[in-house]
């Protein structure tokens, strides 16, 4: 149910269907310092879940890390009613049924064990984590990482976006980043940090080589 990936970071995939397209999605559970745990980018609570996600600690942060990775946020939240809930600000408009206790554009309470890195001019508006103790990027919609599928229209929405067995960021999604400028700052910042795992949410984990993956998925576009 929890794959541990790192020291102190499990993660869960599950299958996730968005536009006809199966790419799944997944969770990340960081311990931190205290002892206590950080939920990323939460996925439907099932009992065994919430057994395994028990079974490491009590869950004080659920992040929804950007502005499209929230779809479960509240059901966790309902779950976790202790539990302090943050995401980009601009999520309040877009989920007003949700009570969000902290934007990831201010402080944040947890910054000393995962470190926020904001991606700048794109529409996913999304903060990116740096877990300095493992060398570890967890992300959600940084790149996307398939070798093929199973499912027919999704291999051929892989094929036509150009990341079919190989590591990237499809073509017709680039249109998201609006101020190329501004994102390819954050991008080249990023890359100035010290990490060499990446979670990311759509396809396989990214162990090692983080750094070249994610230099490769914005080469020769984002400038």
């Amino acid at each position: 149910m929890l794959e541990q990936v790192a020291d102190g970071i499990h993660c869960v995939a599950t299958p996730h269907v968005m536009m006809g397209l199966h790419l799944g999605t997944r969770m990340t559970v960081v311990r931190l310092s205290s002892g206590e745990l950080l939920v990323h980018s939460p996925v439907a609570v099932t009992p065994e879940l919430r057994k395994a996600v028990d079974a490491l600690g009590v869950v004080r942060y659920i992040v929804a890390p950007n502005l499209f990775h929230h779809v479960y946020a509240g059901d966790f939240a309902d779950a976790y009613p202790d539990a302090a809930l943050y995401a980009p600000r601009a999520l309040r408009k877009k989920r007003p049924d949700l009570k969000i206790h902290g934007d990831l554009e201010g402080d944040l309470p947890f910054a000393s064990d995962l470190e926020p890195r904001f991606i700048a001019g794109c529409m996913l508006q999304e903060t990116v984590f740096l877990h300095r103790a493992t060398r570890t990027l967890v992300t959600v919609d940084l790149c996307e990482n398939f070798d093929t599928s199973p499912d027919f229209i999704t291999r051929l929405y892989l094929k036509a976006s150009g990341i079919h067995g190989r590591i990237g960021w499809g073509k017709p999604l680039r249109l998201m980043y609006r101020d190329r400028r501004a994102a390819r700052a954050s991008i080249d910042a990023l890359l100035d940090d010290d990490f060499d795992r990446l979670v990311i949410s759509h396809g396989a984990l990214i162990q090692t080589g983080a750094k070249d993956a994610i230099a490769s998925t914005f080469e020769g576009w984002l400038r």
